[in-house]
């Protein structure tokens, strides 16, 4: 069933964002927002997804809505790395975490009736060596091409990933345990956490 008390709005276009609402048995719209995502000058990555994705819940709210919204960074060397910009700039992405350790950080936001509530994921993921011609096969799976950090560890960028410390799904870019206490606060609680009462 879905869950119940005000509707719930996704403020993203991303497929693994929807998948992973759905997965937790949520009813939910898409209201996707176009946001400039340029970081600031002296930013630090986990201020600069939290307030992307505060940014893309203030401009999908509506009224009596919930709105959920996420920002995800790869960070490198103290250094963001976004979405490719096209095959070259994929590969030395892929060719900057072969071999060695990244974080991911998500930032997530929930919008209700006026008020903002944001966490922030941290994950360390290591990556294997990427050989040129693994990396390029890769770039030309289309996989890469809308993913920071140039791959997706829920797809065939997984085969990249030795292994990890911290939230899958935050790497993935929603992670479960920060969205599910920040949509609880605003009323919205996942079928699992429901008690035996709210059932018929």
């Amino acid at each position: 069933m879905a869950s119940k008390g005000p509707g719930l709005l996704l403020a993203s276009s991303s497929p693994r964002r929807r998948e992973i609402l759905t997965a937790l048995g949520l009813e939910f719209e898409v209201r996707s927002v176009p946001v400039d995502e340029t970081p600031l000058s002296g930013e630090t990555p986990e201020a600069m997804v939290v307030r992307l994705a505060t940014a893309k819940a203030v401009a999908a709210r509506e009224p009596n809505a919930v709105v959920l919204a996420a920002d995800t960074a790869v960070v490198v060397d103290g250094g963001i790395l976004g979405k490719p910009s096209g095959r070259d700039d994929a590969l030395r992405m892929l060719e900057r975490l072969s071999g060695r350790e990244h974080r991911v950080v998500t930032g997530v936001a929930v919008s209700t009736d006026g008020r903002i509530d944001t966490a922030v994921s941290r994950t360390t993921v290591l990556f294997r060596d990427i050989g040129r011609d693994e990396a390029l096969d890769y770039w030309h799976s289309g996989e890469p091409r809308d993913k920071a950090g140039g791959y997706g560890i829920q797809g065939l960028g997984g085969v990249f990933v030795e292994r990890i410390a911290g939230s899958y799904s935050g790497v993935v870019g929603l992670p479960v345990f920060e969205t599910a206490a920040l949509l609880g606060r605003a009323g919205v609680r996942l079928p699992a956490a429901r008690d035996t009462t709210d059932r018929t």
